[in-house]
């Protein structure tokens, strides 16, 4: 009982060590996906903002794709930069236990070396069983016999032992070179990745010089887009509460309760569909096949003018010339908004959600069209500056949600 006791620490601490070990390593496995996305993401920005250099951008769509690149690259730097330090950790992990194991075979090579040696010299069978014939009675010589299985026994089991750990010592002098060799690698790539940050940081420097000097223009244009931004969203505010209203009317509401709902009044069919599209949070296609996000959800400050901040209602992409758009999920075709000042939007209802894809220059649905998911629906319009940014929204009745939380990995 003293026995188990004793040795009951000793075994959790060596399974807590085996979890620790684990863990590390799946938090490894996870730092180097991370870390392979951002590189891929570093090359659709070079794709898809950079590439076109037959075109001259306006200062302020430049210093906006520069800036953006200028945050992949500083987060690419932090990712590897943790996952070194986790690869340190594992090596010095691995160099203590290598050192242990050394120790350990030391003394059972020793301890092996003296059982072989005694061995060697009572090996003659005369001697063994002058040994059990010397016993006073049969009990000793049962007891003698016994011993000897046993030493054999032990003997054997000292030499698996010794195999046992010389291959697992193999093993993690193998593991360890393929570590330092990824540490050196990672090493190297953050070199060559903090050399273009460097670049990237000059460009910055030397384009937001050129904005200072005619801050208020730029000003102005910033804040001529923001009011355009400001009355597409007022438009699809406005469609969306009629369409609540509508739905009401329909539903049998009273008319005071339908115009100052803000939720829609579903049928069945629409209550399974929005649902179904609840159901899909987090997987929902995108709405282009290759994009990234250029502007993100929410309140932030914006990169040329740091007095100005953007109020984004959903999120701005930045995607190839000529993209094709597609449904995120199925639904029905809600309202087409053509506008005298900006390009045209689709408004697609699902149950009680609405996705919004503005900034399109063909259209290829109608009102009253259902669609399904990846359903194309349109084009993306591409400016004089060569830009090509989609404009995406999500609503959930007549208020905006986050839409990276309902696209995958967006």
């Amino acid at each position: 009982m003293k026995l188990r006791l004793l040795l009951l620490p000793v075994f959790c601490f060596i399974v807590l060590g085996s979890t620790s070990a684990l863990a590390q390593k799946n938090k490894i496995d996870q730092l180097e996906a991370q870390r392979l996305e951002i590189k891929n993401q570093i090359k659709q920005i070079n794709n898809l903002l950079f590439s076109n250099q037959s075109k001259q951008k306006s200062q302020t769509s430049l210093i906006e794709d520069v800036n953006y690149k200028l945050s992949v690259r500083r987060n690419l730097i932090k990712v590897t930069n943790q996952q070194a330090n986790l690869i340190t950790r594992s090596i010095n992990t691995n160099q203590k236990k290598i050192s242990s194991l050394r120790d350990e075979l030391t003394i059972l090579k020793d301890n092996y070396a003296k059982t072989i040696r005694n061995t060697y010299k009572n090996k003659s069978n005369q001697s063994r069983v002058m040994f059990l014939l010397s016993s006073n009675n049969f009990r000793q010589a049962y007891k003698r016999l016994q011993y000897m299985n046993q030493y054999s026994k032990y003997q054997k089991e000292q030499g698996e032992n010794i195999k046992e750990k010389t291959l697992k010592l193999q093993s993690l002098n193998l593991e360890l070179g393929q570590q330092k060799a990824d540490k050196d690698k990672l090493i190297a790539e953050n070199r060559e990745v903090q050399k273009a940050l460097e670049v990237d940081m000059k460009q910055h420097e030397t384009i937001m010089a050129s904005i200072k000097k005619d801050l208020n223009k730029y000003t102005a244009q910033i804040k001529e887009k923001q009011k355009e931004a400001r009355e597409i969203d007022r438009e699809i505010d406005r469609i969306i509460k009629e369409a609540i209203a509508n739905s009401n009317k329909k539903a049998g509401a009273k008319n005071t309760t339908a115009k100052s709902s803000t939720t829609f009044a579903l049928t069945p069919e629409a209550k399974i569909l929005a649902a179904d599209f609840l159901s899909n949070k987090g997987k929902l296609v995108w709405p282009v096949e290759k994009g990234l996000v250029k502007v993100r959800y929410g309140v932030q400050r914006h990169p040329t003018d740091a007095s100005l901040s953007i109020n984004s209602t959903g999120v701005r992409i930045a995607t190839e010339e000529n993209a094709i758009v597609r449904t995120v999920f199925k639904g029905e075709v809600l309202k087409i908004i053509v506008q005298k000042r900006g390009n045209p939007t689709v408004l697609i209802k699902h149950g009680n959600y609405i996705t919004a894809y503005h900034n399109l220059k063909k259209i290829s649905v109608k009102p009253g069209d259902k669609v399904v998911s990846k359903q194309e629906i349109g084009e993306v319009f591409t400016n004089g500056d060569g830009e090509t940014i989609l404009w995406f929204s999500l609503y959930k009745n007549d208020k905006s949600v986050n839409p990276a939380e309902w696209i995958y990995k967006m």
